[in-house]
């Protein structure tokens, strides 16, 4: 891989003395979109959470292994630079819902007790919304709430909100799974585009979805990496009979 920007070695997840993630190395290349795959309880979203730091809010949970944004050890960062870093978009929108739009789109500054400059804020959330393709949509609504906005939007907008702490990496946890077929195609090609900005990791169950966007691909089962490589190979050729089977349907 040329340019990974983020390397887990000898990673694993543990909910008390069970270990759900199994030793995995992996590296995730900068402006890219890799998939996580694989049938439900595999440790996906364990990964993606355990990526971001969010065990640390689970008792039961640890963590062992490295993990190396730019070759730094983010075990040893502080949490909330982790998040301003590796941004988390989940799998049901997830607006403050008392918040107005433009008030959710910076609701990380505010947060993190960061103060801006009125001008600052309004610049913040006009690059953040039209990077998120919301923008044209709610520039006349900025101070309505965001909960009046349709499924698709409120995930968009989740987005901006992500995308307004300028993360080097976004991590999606099934982020279309809730939406109608045309608003997931619009979130699929807002993903494309925005793989020029920031590298992409996407848990989900539509392997067709990850045939689509993904640049490469990593198979998950039961807790273990069995298969990464790049998407299109994989989904013609997996080098392992276990991904196969999963491809065809034969597991999951």
């Amino acid at each position: 891989m040329e340019n990974p920007i983020l390397k887990l070695k000898n990673f694993n997840v543990y909910y008390d003395d069970v270990r759900v993630v199994n030793n995995i190395d992996i590296n995730f290349e900068k402006n890219k979109i890799t998939a996580i795959m694989g049938p439900s309880g595999c440790g996906k979203t364990t990964l993606l959470r355990a990526i971001n730091r969010m065990h640390d809010f689970t008792p039961n949970a640890r963590v062992e292994g490295e993990i190396l944004l730019d070759n730094e050890d983010l075990n040893q960062m502080d949490a909330i630079n982790v998040r301003r870093k590796i941004g988390m978009v989940f799998q049901r929108p997830n607006p403050f819902p008392t918040m107005s739009i433009y008030d959710n789109v910076i609701s990380g500054y505010k947060l993190n007790g960061i103060k801006l400059k009125k001008a600052e804020q309004d610049e913040i959330v006009e690059n953040s919304l039209t990077k998120s393709a919301l923008w044209k949509e709610v520039k006349d609504t900025l101070h309505k709430r965001g909960s009046f906005l349709s499924g698709g939007q409120q995930q968009r907008l989740c987005i901006a909100r992500t995308l307004a702490m300028k993360p080097e990496i976004i991590l999606l946890d099934e982020p279309t799974s809730a939406l109608d077929p045309i608003a997931t195609q619009f979130i699929e090609e807002l993903f494309l585009d925005l793989k020029k900005e920031v590298t992409l990791i996407l848990v989900t169950h539509n392997m067709s979805q990850a045939a689509r966007i993904s640049n490469d691909t990593a198979f998950l089962y039961l807790g273990d990496l069995v298969e990464f490589g790049k998407t299109k190979r994989m989904f013609t050729t997996p080098e392992n009979k276990r991904t196969e089977e999963y491809l065809i349907g034969k597991i999951g």
